[in-house]
């Protein structure tokens, strides 16, 4: 199993790369697994609580067990993904089976944040997008997706996106092997990427 993880701010253009992995292989070569089905559970707090969680820092994530998902997935077991309602902030009772495949993408802002998790990637890959067009993407997604209006989304950017962009998810730029500058608009480093995939497939 090939394991490649792709990080990157919010509304950088991650999933658009993930989606064009996805385009080059026949369908069963490739699994997914989020990070932001790993988000802890905080059915415990009111409503209002949970949305003002800073789902930007590297605590708000229970790596532990993505760890050791992705273990039980190299080792070929399937296992149960979470399911998580970004608008409880919530874990809902439903689970999603991954089966182990030939390449697994993982995919979130903080990927590359933790050592443990990092050290089971092959690849890793860091996608980079302008500030002002991640926040536009944030702003059209919470307001359609999460039930925000635009002053909430706007107080927390300010408030907790930015700032941990700044502290927790730039930095690990520096533990990429691949940099996507423009996000998945980047046609030239997507083929590059998905060529040395298969590549990498080829020599195993």
């Amino acid at each position: 199993m090939l394991v490649i993880g792709i990080a990157g701010g919010t509304g950088s253009g991650k999933t658009t790369v993930v989606n064009k992995i996805i385009e080059e292989f026949t369908r069963g070569e490739v699994a997914i697994l989020s990070h932001d089905s790993y988000y802890y559970d905080l059915s415990g707090l009111p409503l209002e609580e949970r949305r003002k969680t800073n789902f930007d820092h590297p605590a708000a994530i229970e790596f532990d067990l993505m760890v050791q998902h992705v273990k039980a997935l190299k080792a070929g077991n399937p296992i149960q993904e979470p399911v998580y309602s970004m608008l409880t902030c919530t874990r809902t009772k439903e689970f999603r089976k991954i089966i182990p495949r030939q390449v697994l993408l993982l995919e979130g802002i903080l990927c590359l944040s933790h050592k443990k998790l990092r050290s089971l990637m092959d690849i890793k890959v860091y996608v980079e997008c302008a500030s002002d067009l991640r926040l536009s993407r944030v702003i059209r997604r919470d307001i359609e997706e999460r039930g925000r209006n635009i002053h909430q989304v706007l107080e927390r950017y300010e408030e907790t996106v930015r700032p941990s962009h700044i502290q927790f998810i730039e930095p690990t730029k520096q533990f990429a092997d691949i940099i996507i500058p423009q996000g998945g608009r980047n046609q030239v480093a997507i083929h590059i990427l998905t060529n040395y995939i298969k590549q990498s497939l080829n020599n195993r």
